[in-house]
């Protein structure tokens, strides 16, 4: 009996510990929520992506919320590419920012005159055959030499407002591939176009058409400085972040 009852003792002690202690559990489990509620677009794109350099992927969502509030239109999907990566290594991630989902990840060529396997070099200019740095917005798709393909809109005067004239559109390609990025260490080079991968070009293509922002990053010391998408006031931003959480229902 005196053992039955000692057997019954040791148990309800670890219960009441386990009771009294609910209260504290609940707060360290709601921490993680409260945290992500509470993170900026650019801290909660960078979580998703972590082969990106967070850095780029905050300048990305300042760059395009301050296009918000200048009278743009909304967008729902942000294309980062950081052209400071080597073309062997995935450079491009495409997200949903209202939803903040990571849509895609992947390679995506430079220009030929903009570098090796490297890119180092980067014009606005027609005939350059270089990649172009700056804020985009998506236009229109078509389809031309290059199959299905999506043109943008350079933002930035001097820097990429040259792009529809020059053609600079995203499309597949086939030298656009992993196996070529292990054998050469790189992979093919485009005029200036953004290409990606054949097998998921039309996809991407369509995540990004119609008025989705795309930004392309390098760290050009004149760019950084002078691009207006960069200099936005923090009440500008605050406003777009709160436009783009009332679309999400948040």
């Amino acid at each position: 009996m005196w053992a039955d009852a000692y057997t019954a003792c040791r148990m309800i002690r670890p219960l009441r510990t386990l009771l009294a202690s609910a209260p504290v559990l609940g707060v360290l489990f709601s921490l993680p929520l409260s945290a992500h509620a509470a993170d900026s677009l650019g801290d909660a794109l960078a979580r998703l992506a972590p082969s990106a350099d967070p850095h780029v992927i905050g300048l990305a969502v300042k760059a395009s919320e301050c296009a918000q509030t200048q009278g743009g239109q909304p967008a729902d999907r942000l294309a980062v590419i950081d052209y400071s990566k080597p073309s062997s290594e995935p450079r491009l991630w495409v997200f949903d920012t209202v939803n903040r989902k990571l849509l895609f990840q992947e390679l995506v060529a430079h220009g030929k005159n903009s570098g090796d396997a490297n890119s180092t070099q980067f014009s606005n200019a027609p005939n350059s055959l270089a990649s172009s740095l700056g804020l985009f917005r998506t236009s229109d798709t078509y389809t031309g030499k290059n199959g299905y393909s999506l043109r943008m809109q350079g933002l930035e005067p001097g820097v990429n407002d040259q792009a529809m004239a020059r053609a600079i559109v995203i499309h597949g390609a086939a030298y656009v591939n992993e196996a070529m990025a292990k054998v050469a260490g790189r992979i093919g080079r485009s005029w200036g176009c953004p290409a990606v991968r054949t097998a998921i070009a039309h996809k991407l293509i369509d995540a990004l058409k119609g008025g989705q922002m795309v930004f392309s990053y390098y760290p050009d010391k004149r760019w950084l400085a002078s691009s207006h998408y960069l200099k936005c006031q923090n009440g500008q931003l605050a406003k777009a972040e709160t436009s783009i959480a009332s679309r999400a229902g948040g």
